[in-house]
C-alpha cells in the first residue's frame, strides 16, 4: 500500500524567520499529525523557510488533520500567513517527479529530421523448374 505525502511550506516573513516558527510549533505539528495516523513525517530547513512533510496510508485523514484548532492556529500564526503558506499534496521541496520526464524534441531548425522508410528489397527467387537445354546448338 502506497503513502499519500502531504507538504507544509512555511516561508520566511518580512519579520519573523521561518526557523523560528518552527521552533515555536514542531511540537503541536507533529503530535497532532501522529495523533490523527501519520505514518511518517520530516522536516527540512531551507535558506527561504522550512518544510514540513506528513505521510498518511489514507487520503481522508489529510481534511481532518487541517481542521484541527492547533493545526489552524499553527497555521494562522506563520510568518507570512498570506503569501508565505504553501500548502499541497506530495513532497514539496526539490523532491522532483515520481515518474521520470520524457525527452521532448527540439522545436524549431534545431529539431532532426525524422527517420525515413526505405522501400523493402525486392527479392527474385530461382525457378524449381530445370533450365530448358539448347541440344545442339553451338555457341
Amino acid at each position: 500500500m502506497g503513502r499519500y505525502w502531504w507538504s507544509i511550506e512555511i516561508l520566511d516573513g518580512p519579520y519573523s524567520s521561518a526557523a523560528r516558527w518552527r521552533d515555536t510549533y514542531q511540537e503541536t505539528m507533529v503530535s497532532a499529525a501522529v495523533s490523527f495516523g501519520a505514518k511518517e513525517w520530516s522536516w527540512h530547513v531551507f535558506g527561504w523557510g522550512v518544510l514540513f512533510e506528513i505521510a498518511y496510508d489514507s487520503d481522508q485523514m489529510w481534511p481532518e488533520f487541517l481542521t484541527l484548532p492547533a493545526v489552524r492556529a499553527a497555521l494562522d500564526a506563520a510568518p507570512d500567513p498570506v503569501n508565505g503558506l504553501l500548502i499541497y499534496r506530495g513532497r514539496g521541496g526539490s523532491a522532483g517527479r515520481v515518474q521520470p520526464r520524457r525527452p521532448r524534441p527540439t522545436a524549431g531548425s534545431g529539431a532532426a529530421p525524422l527517420p525515413r522508410d526505405e522501400p523493402p528489397a525486392r527479392v527474385t527467387l530461382a525457378s524449381t523448374e530445370p533450365a530448358p537445354t539448347t541440344a545442339g546448338v553451338t555457341v
